[in-house]
């Protein structure tokens, strides 16, 4: 049996879920044969599911949000980095209740990216959600050479509302050895960078964007592209339009203006975690997430791992936290059946307090319907 779940976010990470999986399977049968394969989409807990599959973990000091420098992590394995940029930019390194949503930088990840590069990485898994910023991945590429000046020739302040004062950009500085690795976009979102589906309108305001600042940023990124299509010709506006660009406030932009190739993060992080031959290895696969729902079935780690359980013939189940899928989309995602931490609980406040003791409760029961 495999456990490919996701972290129930706010209750427990990836590999907690997996663990607490295992316990409940091994009470309704102790012989259980289990393997264990967190996994994640390119959002928060990439790092985490690399790193339980066998990377090195490697720690860095960068710029924070806002600017305080903060301890990042990322993933090594030979020459394959994984990089997580809310390990850098995330909502989790704001101080508690605040928000910046014109003023938060992604310059910490580009310095994410600088220290893979300095470890040797030859390929970068560059995962990318849950991000605190709306910057078009501005700060990301100043980070690593590029210059973004006003009209008076001084760098522009951080943040994607900075970048409405931008008048010329320069890319000639960027980190040479970046044209020398495979950098892949990993993401489980494919908006452009701006428009009604662009990184402000959709993602801006759960950063805290009020209408105006979503006007604002929007605003700011489009005259950002104009500025860059300027400087390094009509790719930069080919990549605003692009699926991804709009990843994690934009960042998705500023790596494809690096070369980055976008590929659906749960894709990516399925194959550098070896979840081809661990598939293999099992007759059925448990996955899951804290909520499954519709947004579940555009790109999220579990109907990625249902797709690819599928595609080698195994069966699926998911756990959850809440479950708001019919039996019939489950169906259509390739998922035999759900089991939601509410079916022992109802108490929706009760099960995110108390995760995991329910969560092997569930477990158990998935044990005794399909090892018993």
């Amino acid at each position: 049996m495999l456990i490919a779940a996701d972290k129930f976010k706010g209750s427990l990470t990836a590999v907690q879920v997996a663990e607490r999986v295992t316990a409940g399977l091994r009470r309704a049968v102790p012989t259980a044969e289990v393997e264990a394969l967190p996994v994640a989409d390119g959002g928060d807990g990439t790092v985490d599911a690399a790193v339980a599959a066998g990377f090195e973990r490697r720690e860095v000091r960068v710029a924070g949000p806002l600017g305080d420098e903060v301890t990042a992590a990322f993933a090594l394995r030979g020459d394959t980095a994984v990089v997580e940029m809310a390990e850098a930019s995330g909502l989790q390194r704001l101080p508690a209740g605040v928000l910046a949503p014109l003023t938060a930088s992604t310059h910490g990840s580009g310095e994410l990216l600088r220290a893979a590069l300095d470890a040797g990485a030859r390929t970068i898994v560059f995962g990318v959600g849950g991000s605190a910023t709306t910057d078009g991945g501005a700060g990301m590429l100043t980070a690593l050479g590029a210059r973004l000046l006003d009209a008076d020739g001084e760098p522009v302040a951080p943040g994607g509302g900075g970048l409405a004062d931008l008048a010329t950009a320069d890319l000639s500085g960027l980190d040479p050895r970046l044209a020398e690795v495979d950098l892949v976009l990993a993401s489980d979102v494919d908006n452009p960078l701006t428009g009604p589906k662009g990184a402000p309108a959709v993602y801006g305001p759960q950063k805290g964007a009020s209408p105006d600042d979503v006007a604002t940023l929007d605003a700011a990124l489009a005259h950002y592209a104009k500025v860059l299509e300027a400087a390094v010709g009509p790719r930069a506006a080919d990549h605003a339009s692009a699926p991804g660009a709009g990843a994690a406030g934009g960042i998705g932009y500023g790596a494809l203006l690096l070369g980055a190739r976008f590929r659906a993060g749960i894709e990516v992080m399925l194959d550098v975690l070896g979840f081809a031959p661990a598939v293999e290895r099992a007759d059925l696969v448990i996955t899951g997430e804290g909520s499954l729902d519709e947004q579940t079935l555009h790109g999220k780690a579990p109907a990625g791992v249902a797709a690819a359980a599928r595609a080698a013939g195994k069966e699926v189940v998911a756990v959850c936290g809440r479950l708001a899928l019919a039996p019939e989309a489950l169906g259509r995602a390739g998922i035999r059946r759900a089991y939601p931490l509410t079916d022992e609980e109802p108490d929706v406040a009760v099960c995110i307090a108390d995760a995991g003791p329910i969560l092997e409760r569930v477990a158990e029961r998935i044990g005794r319907d399909f090892l018993v």
